[in-house]
């Protein structure tokens, strides 16, 4: 009986057997088996190399919370930006006023500040830009610093936004940094006041080369109500009282190490070879028992 002969061949994934019988289906069987753990491997590896790459090449957004102020560069202040509309009150009557717990006490507040007439002069839109102290305090638009008081004064109004700090581009953090946006109070009681009570949370982003902005989020609570004194009903007003919270915010900008990818795909690409190898050599094994089955039932 002519000899067997056999011939190994090694692929990326191992051994791979390359048994070559002639006439012998079991060894043609051995060596597309030992191709196809070739080929799943390679896939294997593509898959995984893509992965760790769309990783490496994404930003990370980490937040982390500590107690401090982080921006005392400020002097104490936060800057504040409004734009608010009232569809009905004309624009000589609208003002800003500042109030707070050190004592600062503004009626009318006008620098950096605009009223645009609406309706034909009959409502007024107001935007501002000014400075708060980091204490608890109120910002509140009404008619105090008219020259003369209206009689029903309609504050029914549309909040456009209301920020403090920084204007943040970033696009992956998503955060109550104008949480009264697109407030609309325009069926609301036209003779009430409006409460918006506002917590200030600091809030710091750094970029990946270090660079940090300033921005405060908030969350709110509103109440409306019309308010009595013994003289009679109290004119009303669009009141954002606030307090700061001690906690501060801070979203960081991280990427992966480029040696720790490295290190990731050696690991791959080591380890999937390493368990294709060890499979190679079952199917291998595998197919030289059944080979000498076979042979034995011959004879």
């Amino acid at each position: 009986m002519e000899k067997l002969s056999s011939v190994k061949s090694v692929t990326g994934a191992g051994r791979v057997p390359g048994c070559c019988l002639e006439g012998s289906d079991q060894t043609w069987g051995s060596v597309h088996m030992g191709r196809s753990v070739s080929v799943c491997c390679c896939l294997f590896i593509l898959f995984l190399f893509l992965s760790e790459l769309t990783g490496f090449i994404t930003t990370e957004i980490v937040n982390e919370l500590y107690v401090d102020d982080p921006d005392k560069d400020s002097g104490g202040k936060i800057d504040v930006s409004l734009n608010i509309s009232l569809p009905n009150l004309h624009c000589e009557l609208v003002g800003l006023d500042i109030q707070d717990e050190m004592g600062r006490h503004e009626v009318g507040h006008i620098d950096n500040s605009m009223k645009i007439p609406l309706n034909n002069g009959v409502g007024c839109r107001f935007e501002g830009q000014f400075s708060i102290n980091k204490v608890p305090g109120n910002f509140h638009v009404s008619t105090h610093s008219a020259t003369a008081q209206p009689q029903n004064p309609d504050m029914t109004h549309v909040i456009h936004k209301l920020s403090f700090g920084d204007t943040l581009q970033v696009h992956n953090v998503h955060g109550a940094f104008n949480a009264l946006g697109g407030a609309d109070r325009l069926t609301s009681n036209p003779l009430a006041s409006h409460d918006y009570i506002l917590k200030i949370v600091p809030t710091v982003y750094e970029d990946k080369s270090g660079k940090q902005q300033y921005s405060y989020q908030y969350t709110v609570a509103n109440k409306e109500y019309v308010a009595y004194s013994h003289t009679g009903r109290i004119i009303p007003a669009i009141w954002f009282r606030y307090d700061l919270s001690p906690i501060t915010v801070k979203y960081t900008e991280r990427r992966q190490p480029l040696y720790r990818f490295i290190t990731t795909i050696c690991a791959i690409i080591g380890g999937t070879f390493t368990v294709a190898g060890i499979l190679d050599s079952c199917i291998f094994t595998a197919s030289e028992a059944w080979k000498k089955i076979q042979l034995g039932k011959m004879h």
